[in-house]
């Protein structure tokens, strides 16, 4: 990425910036396998008329075998992705550029190949909404909402363990991951959760009411409902007094949540019996009367890091008392995408974020920071590399 983009890191050694274009690494995975699958998967949700068809077409041949092309003159986007590195990478291999630029482009082109953004009867049609509706209605949402009725009666310490456990494995529903992954079991040797700060996640929230919470969120559906569900009991508990959750403003990186996916989300919640329900009428109180806010800022979808976040975000996020941010992508951006070494101290990546900051994250990819020495030994000797991307292992790691 261009580097006026990013601030320095003198306290911590330079590490590479993850591409594509290595065979056999997870990253070219992603570019030469996922990508055309879901743009399989996006054909076939729709009937889509022959214009788009044939856009799709276009960009299948064009993200694997061409290069990266600008935005068309009209699109009403085109000096922000200029502004976020468009110029120095056109005309390059989706390959050799760095890999969150890439993704993030590749979802860019896909909406302006179904016509999301041009006049007609596709604008503003989620290509990516038939799935995401599909695992909100799924059989197994049902049952993890069910499972709110036994938690009501247990102790708070209880209830707040479980509810942000089920924000940090809910991740496991990210329908591009289930793409191209299995849930393979983790092995015995290895502990599920790599590293766990949540003794320091509690204190930062203690029940007073004062606090203000943003959770930048990740994937919608079967995600996004334990994130609600666990900002709806931090406002009944007092732990928070005002919640924002930063959404995406257009579909991305197929199940990340926009707003009409939060509607979604709390309609489900509302129609639930038991529990659920009563989550569902708090959040929507707490819409109406602004203790919950969405937001939907540009930056949500850009393909760079939180270190080159804008100064209105930067203010909003810097008078938080805590932000959480969901997901592999978000933890990607924050300490960077680079392939640093895991014991490399968390805080250290992450000390550009200008308030308290937590990671809730299902790995999923290659980059992972803050590990012990003895932990990083243990997933390799038990799993090789497998540990990194499998999605059988999660983390919760906080800086202050």
């Amino acid at each position: 990425m261009p580097e006026r983009s990013m601030p320095e890191r003198s306290a911590v050694p330079p590490a590479p910036v993850l591409l594509g274009n290595e065979p056999g690494s997870f990253p070219h995975s992603v570019l030469a396998e996922r990508h055309p699958a879901i743009i399989r998967q996006v054909r076939e949700s729709f009937p889509y008329d022959p214009e788009r068809q044939r856009a799709l077409d276009t960009l299948l041949a064009n993200c694997t075998k061409g290069v990266i092309e600008p935005l068309p003159a009209d699109a009403h986007d085109r000096d922000r992705w200029t502004a976020w590195g468009a110029e120095a990478y056109t005309g390059r291999s989706w390959f050799d550029v760095p890999w969150l630029w890439s993704e993030s482009y590749f979802y860019r082109r896909l909406l302006e190949a179904v016509g999301y953004f041009s006049p007609g009867p596709w604008q503003g049609i989620d290509p990516f909404r038939p799935s995401k509706l599909a695992e909100l209605d799924a059989p197994e949402t049902d049952e993890e909402l069910a499972a709110l009725d036994s938690l009501a009666d247990r102790p708070a310490e209880e209830q707040d363990r479980a509810l942000l456990h089920g924000s940090l494995w809910g991740n496991r529903a990210d329908l591009g991951f289930r793409l191209s992954a299995a849930h393979d079991a983790p092995s015995s040797d290895t502990p599920p959760l790599v590293a766990d700060d949540s003794e320091t996640l509690w204190s930062l929230l203690p029940p007073s009411g004062a606090a203000t919470l943003c959770v930048i969120a990740d994937n919608a559906g079967r995600e996004l409902v334990p994130d609600l569900l666990l900002i709806a009991h931090l406002l009944t508990q007092g732990r928070i007094g005002r919640a924002v959750l930063h959404i995406k403003p257009y579909p991305y990186y197929v199940s990340d949540a926009t707003h009409a996916d939060v509607l979604d989300a709390l309609r489900r919640l509302t129609s639930a019996p038991g529990a659920a329900a009563d989550h569902g009428r708090t959040l929507w109180s707490a819409l109406t009367d602004g203790r919950l806010v969405v937001r939907a800022h540009p930056f949500s979808s850009a393909p760079l890091p939180y270190a080159a976040m804008p100064g209105d975000l930067r203010e909003e996020l810097a008078a938080a008392t805590l932000t959480i941010l969901k997901g592999d992508l978000n933890y990607r951006r924050l300490v960077g995408d680079q392939l640093w070494p895991p014991t490399t101290p968390f805080a250290d990546v992450t000390a550009h974020f200008p308030g308290p900051v937590a990671a809730l994250r299902t790995l999923k990819s290659d980059v992972i920071t803050g590990l012990a020495a003895r932990t990083e030994a243990a997933l390799v000797a038990a799993e090789g590399q497998k540990w990194r991307t499998g999605g059988t292992h999660a983390l919760i790691q906080v800086r202050t």
